[in-house]
């Protein structure tokens, strides 16, 4: 059943929380909140902070971080795949205009 909302238990830095989501994004809401559990735990593990919110905040930033050099990267490789689309387009133009 696309749409309908289900409770989901998530487990982030100790404390339960239950979130209710449609039931075809349980699992990577739970994903998710995995990768949220694993940053804040590494961020603590650091030693340097200790405030929850602290945390949450260096944790949140480190995320859009590494998500927005994804997306940097991504628009990198596309602009190369079109730059060698467009080498093999005009090799392909021309070898097509020595047949005629």
């Amino acid at each position: 059943m696309s749409g309908t909302s289900i409770p989901v238990n998530l487990h982030i830095l100790e404390k339960d929380y239950v979130v209710a989501c449609p039931e075809e994004e349980r699992e990577t809401l739970m994903a998710s909140a995995q990768y949220l559990n694993n940053k804040l735990q590494e961020v603590r593990d650091g030693g340097k902070l200790v405030s929850t919110e602290r945390m949450v905040v260096v944790s949140a930033l480190n995320i859009i971080h590494e998500s927005l050099q994804e997306k940097q990267q991504q628009e990198n490789d596309l602009h190369l795949f079109n730059e060698k689309v467009e080498y093999l387009q005009k090799k392909i133009e021309l070898a097509l205009s020595e047949i005629k």
